[in-house]
């Protein structure tokens, strides 16, 4: 979120209050006022006569928000510097517009926060809030700032009672305003029996951190009565709020002065106390910076140094768990450098948000598989439907061909019944009527032409019988396929079940590589570490050498010294004695007399 982007939001609040009407628009005169105000907080130079031209009052009517954007983004935020004005006295103008009209306290002052404190938990609204108007704060978002608050007066924030307050909000609502978020605090519903003094120091110091990227505050390890806090993982350490008193080494002079520390991601500063009203430096941090841990000596303990690029400051902590909190935080200061971010809080917001995204995403995917998933069970439903139907129509076609098949049996008995009756009637009347035989043979001619029709319809009747034999198996065959259509639809569904497993093992083993992944950085930098450590060792042997050696050639100076000599004397008494020499005896005095100390030096000139 840049800066214009803050502003904004503080600005919206303040053009809301002004709209009294609430019909989004705001007479010219104060938003006149508005303005002038703006540039004063700001420290831009003032504009009276763009100011009058825009606001002339040659037409009728207030102005819209989109209005007056084109005069705000032009004469006003497009000459805003960071860093040129304070920040905090902008909110406190944006801030008394809207809370005289909008924030209504308890009257008879049973308010759980302050005035002040409830300035700075809008503060803190307007940085977690979303990006879009009207400004609401997510429910997560609700959660992790009252978690932050909590945790820094070192009580636990029911999270139960708080979803079942956010579930009691409308439906149709994104997110919490910052006056249900405030009505909210005030209640007492989530700080029962904690003081209000206690609630406005961990205000502040969740105020410090977030708003004014302060990354540690020291506190006292008992508040409130409670135990004191085990010591934090350096996940937690490395996003605490950082300032404390600490002991530091001067430059010149060497000596050990107690300074009150604040650590912003930029700078580490050092004060006399912590009123901070007298500074006494700072150090600038970057991505060349380091820190390590210094061994005890000089009568400290608990020391590490951060290196730049032009001195070295030694500093000592008051026990181990100060240093490591100091370390990792100015570490964490020193990352943020090399990676370009200005605000650490700012990035987290970001990361919070994407996290989000990425859960609506799934939760979005996850239904539109549920609603593809239910799709494939309705279209098999009514498959599985118009396969009975077609059983039934088979059915009904069966019953047909039944029927069909008993009347056609029917009529062939009563036609071989008739048939019967005529051949005995026949017999009986060749019998009576022997005389008449002649006469009936053409009749009887007739009667075999007859049969034989008869048999030829029996022969066709058996061919439509095969016929039907022959349906009956085509119908079998439709059966079977209509059978494999159904084993292959619920192997399709098997495999879709087996597809959704291994997508669900995949998340599984993604977030089991991250975890391992984690591990494996804290390996490293223990590794870093002991590295470190190591290489104190070396310098240190590599010193006590350095000494072994000069002393070495001390020694070996000496001894060239004294061979020099005594190659001296050894020539004086090797000279030879010339004849006639009246110093004979004395020479040979002198010569016996050195004999032996030539024989306790004849081993080292070897």
């Amino acid at each position: 979120m840049d800066l214009r982007a803050e502003l904004l939001k503080s600005i919206w609040y303040a053009f809301t209050a002004l709209d009294v009407e609430k019909s989004g628009k705001v007479s010219k005169s104060q938003l006149k006022v508005l303005s002038h105000n703006l540039y004063t907080v700001l420290c831009i130079p003032h504009d009276p006569v763009a100011l009058e031209e825009h606001f002339r009052d040659d037409d009728d009517g207030p102005v819209s928000s989109q209005g007056y954007m084109p005069y705000l983004n032009k004469y006003i935020l497009d000459k805003v510097e960071e860093g040129a004005f304070v920040k905090e006295n902008f909110d406190e103008l944006c801030w008394t517009l809207t809370a005289k009209k909008n924030y209504k306290p308890d009257r008879n002052g049973n308010s759980v926060v302050s005035h002040q404190d409830a300035f700075k938990l809008w503060c803190l609204f307007n940085f977690l809030s979303e990006d879009k108007y009207p400004l609401v704060m997510v429910p997560d978002e609700v959660e992790y700032l009252l978690k932050k608050i909590c945790t820094a007066m070192n009580v636990e924030l029911n999270s139960c009672e708080l979803d079942d307050y956010l579930s009691q909000e409308p439906q149709g609502q994104e997110g919490l305003t910052v006056w249900q978020f405030l009505d909210m605090v005030n209640s007492g519903r989530f700080l029962r029996g904690i003081e209000q003094e206690a609630i406005s120091m961990a205000v502040e110091e969740v105020y410090q951190e977030v708003i004014e990227d302060v990354l540690k505050q020291a506190r006292s390890p008992y508040i409130l009565g409670h135990e004191p806090c085990p010591a934090p993982s350096p996940a937690l350490i490395s996003i605490s709020c950082v300032q404390g008193y600490l002991w530091k080494r001067g430059q010149l002079r060497r000596n050990w002065s107690e300074r009150w520390f604040m650590l912003k991601p930029s700078v580490l500063s050092y004060y006399m106390s912590e009123e901070r009203k007298e500074k006494k430096g700072s150090i600038a941090l970057d991505k060349h910076c380091c820190v390590e841990v210094l061994p005890d000596r000089d009568g400290k303990r608990c020391m590490f140094c951060v290196k730049t690029s032009s001195r070295t400051y030694e500093m000592s902590a008051s026990d181990t768990r100060q240093r490591q909190e100091w370390t990792l935080a100015i570490q964490t200061a020193i990352r943020l450098q090399a990676e370009g971010k200005k605000s650490l809080h700012k990035d987290l917001k970001q990361k919070r948000r994407d996290q989000r995204d990425q859960r609506d995403q799934r939760k979005a995917a996850k239904e539109e598989e549920t609603q593809r998933l239910k799709q494939l069970q309705e279209e098999k439903e009514r498959k599985l439907q118009e396969l009975e139907l077609l059983k039934e129509a088979q059915r009904q076609a069966e019953i047909l061909l039944q029927e069909e098949e008993q009347r056609r049996r029917q009529q062939h008995e009563e036609m071989q019944r008739t048939l019967e009756i005529q051949l005995r009637e026949a017999e009986q009347a060749r019998a009576s009527m022997q005389a008449e035989m002649v006469l009936k043979e053409a009749e009887a001619e007739r009667q075999r032409k007859r049969i034989l029709e008869l048999e030829a319809m029996q022969e066709r009747l058996q061919e439509a019988l095969q016929q039907e034999v022959k349906a009956r198996q085509d119908e079998e065959a439709v059966r079977y396929a209509q059978a494999r259509l159904l084993a292959e639809e619920e192997e399709k569904l098997k495999q879709l079940m087996k597809l959704k497993e291994e997508q669900e093992e995949y998340i599984i083993k993604t977030q089991r590589e991250k975890q391992v992944l984690k591990q494996e950085m804290e390996n490293k930098n223990k590794c870093l570490e002991e590295a470190q450590k190591q290489l104190e060792e070396v310098r240190v042997n590599r010193q006590r050498v350095d000494q072994d050696v000069m002393a070495a050639q001390r020694k070996l100076r000496q001894a060239s010294t004294n061979v020099k000599h005594w190659n001296v004397q050894m020539n004086r008494l090797m000279h030879p004695i010339g004849p006639g020499d009246k110093r004979t005896n004395v020479s040979g005095g002198v010569f016996t007399g050195y004999q032996p100390l030539l024989s306790q030096r004849d081993s080292p000139l070897k």
